[in-house]
């Protein structure tokens, strides 16, 4: 049976945070964007903001409080108010079709993922969380971007609830995601193996990772490196699940 595969977008294919750097120095000045990257320990090993961080994202200095809107991905490299981050969003909004403007993080990794695709057979979807822009929809938006970079008749999904409920009801055996919290979504309220992309050398992986069953890899390439050698078993061809958790270094369950 062919391997039922999820790939998020940015952060695992798409590089949306240097474009958004490039657009918040175009809203705040160099200056401004240095500051703001200057503040990322105000963000914990979990992602998560500290108590001051917080308080400061909630109240724009006027006693009103903020959030970004709905349905947008959250920002990593820059380390924005909620009133700044909104503001950010508002401007990306306005770009005619912005989330075809975006690089790949790994050049050619798409195109590689299309070939293996095709010679394995596997089925594959794309899934983000992306907001609406000027232009087409996102999932149009998405699926050019990456037809433009080798992979035809792509399938996107734009997600709005748990990946792991996504990945039960679509039966899906791997979600590949760059945010440990999508990754305990599809391994809470799924059967499938998620695989956390963590290129950042300078945080620790998420401690809970190994323990939850999340398999970690360095870049895609690697992921696909080792999807491979799920779908080659060897002659005693164990299960899906098992050829998973021992390529990626899990141990079972007790």
């Amino acid at each position: 049976m062919a391997l039922r595969i999820a790939f998020d977008l940015d952060g695992v294919l798409a590089d949306m945070e240097n474009k958004l750097v490039h657009h918040a120095e175009t809203l705040f000045g160099e200056a401004m964007t240095r500051r703001l990257q200057e503040r990322a320990p105000d963000v914990d090993s979990n992602g998560e903001a500290t108590p001051a961080k917080a308080a400061e994202s909630e109240s724009d200095g006027q006693g009103k409080t903020e959030t970004p809107p709905a349905n947008t991905p959250p920002l990593l490299k820059l380390n924005m108010t909620a009133r700044q981050e909104r503001r950010l969003w508002q401007h990306v909004q306005s770009i005619q079709n912005f989330w075809e403007t975006l690089e790949e993080i790994e050049p050619g990794v798409i195109e590689r993922l299309a070939a293996v695709a095709a010679d394995h057979r596997w089925e594959i979807i794309f899934f983000t969380k992306r907001p609406e822009t000027v232009g087409s929809t996102s999932q149009v938006q998405s699926q050019r971007w990456l037809q433009s970079k080798g992979f035809t008749l792509p399938s996107v999904y734009v997600v709005q609830g748990s990946r792991g409920r996504i990945a039960a009801a679509l039966g899906l055996d791997v979600v590949i995601d760059d945010r440990p919290e999508n990754c305990l979504d599809v391994v809470i309220d799924s059967k499938a193996r998620a695989i956390l992309v963590w290129r950042d050398e300078e945080t620790q992986v998420p401690v809970a990772a190994n323990r939850l069953g999340i398999g970690v890899v360095k870049s895609v390439d690697q992921c696909l490196n080792i999807l491979i050698q799920i779908d080659s078993p060897g002659p005693e061809k164990p299960g899906i699940i098992d050829r998973a958790m021992q390529l990626l270094g899990l141990k079972q369950p007790a």
